[in-house]
């Protein structure tokens, strides 16, 4: 199934979403769907003395979850204009950092991310410049009393439901130091386009929809390539482990063709009942990419579920990124709904952060 196929539509929301109250009285759904108004917003004032911000030739973005996802875009966004970016999922620095001096943008929406404010202090020690994308916290704290420029975050949101306002704010800083180049029509492209996609009876809702029933009670594995897609990709996979609490992995082409492929023979009887591969496309794909595709899904169509294709849409890289992301988001919405799920606790999660808290102490 693709975008363009005839695609039944339904009434209202067809994803059932959580009735668990966040602090500002949305449910993780509903925050969810507020991806293109969150791409909109205007970002807050912010004068020279205030923000100012070195250029660079290289840049170290250190998040975890979906900050790191944003800048894994920010990536994609970089290399078009031949400029390097890293993102860093850990604590301290990768040992490049002291002599490569990147420019350091510490990204945590909570502020209170160990492994970010890890990074942060060990960039303070390395005299290397910074930048602070938060709502508060530890990092704001820490940002404040160093006087290291804070692009502030809007509070009161689970962090996976603050994507948006994550990037525009990760993209601003990142043009500030010249290492990205994204205008205004960029961003106005994405909001077009993913405000079409969240809209109830959209062919793209509808098309998740599809999707979040053919996965089911599977384990998703989502399909991409090495460049724009790989990116979504991880934000599906993580999407789905957190709204929908159900495994998921991700490969790329074409990497996978020269090993995963052959494990899929092994369990076919498996393979077939708890596993649905999902594929995600750009137009812009290197033409020996696309044929992969379809040589891949050949070999392993009789081994494999495979729930479908989507294909990205827009021309700019942010918008055909983030159409692919927004489908993600509405899947694991659907998946939550199909298996009766909450979107909303993640109580692994908070479980881990309360041990490694009382180990700390």
């Amino acid at each position: 199934m693709t975008v363009g196929e005839p695609i039944r539509f339904e009434t209202g929301y067809p994803f059932s979403l959580s009735r668990k109250r966040s602090r500002m009285g949305e449910t993780v759904g509903e925050v969810t769907l507020g991806l293109a108004e969150q791409l909109a917003t205007d970002l807050p004032e912010l004068s020279p003395d205030e923000f100012a911000i070195p250029q660079a030739e290289t840049a170290l973005v250190c998040g975890m979850g979906g900050s790191a996802i944003c800048g894994d875009l920010a990536v994609v966004l970089a290399a078009e204009k031949g400029y390097r970016l890293d993102v860093h999922r850990d604590y301290g620095l990768p040992g490049w950092a002291k002599k490569g001096r990147p420019l350091v943008l510490a990204v945590s929406y909570s502020g209170n991310t160990e492994e970010t404010i890890s990074a942060a202090k060990k960039a303070l020690r390395l005299s290397l410049p910074i930048v602070a994308i938060t709502s508060g916290g530890a990092l704001g704290t820490l940002a404040e009393g160093e006087g290291i420029p804070i692009l502030p975050v809007p509070t009161g949101r689970e962090p996976r439901t603050a994507f948006g306002f994550i990037l525009r704010r990760l993209v601003f800083g990142l043009a500030a130091a010249g290492i990205v180049t994204v205008g205004d029509d960029d961003f106005s492209e994405a909001v077009q386009i993913t405000s079409e996609i969240l809209r109830p009876g959209s062919a793209s809702w509808n098309l998740a929809d599809d999707l979040a029933q053919a996965i089911g009670a599977r384990v998703g594995v989502i399909y991409a390539s090495t460049g724009l897609t790989a990116p979504v990709a991880q934000r599906w996979k993580t999407q789905i482990n957190e709204n929908a609490k159900q495994a998921a992995w991700v490969s790329l082409l074409p990497e996978l063709d020269h090993n995963e492929v052959v494990g899929w023979s092994a369990l076919r009887e498996i393979t077939r009942s708890h596993l649905a591969i999902v594929s995600l496309r750009d137009h812009g794909e290197h033409e020996a990419v696309a044929r992969r595709f379809a040589h891949t899904r050949s070999l392993l169509e009789d081994q494999v579920i495979w729930a479908g294709e989507v294909w990205s849409q827009g021309e700019s890289a942010l918008a055909r990124m983030l159409s692919l992301l927004a489908i993600g988001d509405l899947v694991s919405l659907g998946l939550a709904r199909y298996t009766g799920t909450d979107p909303e606790p993640i109580e692994q999660i908070e479980y881990l952060k309360r041990k490694l808290r009382v180990d700390g102490d």
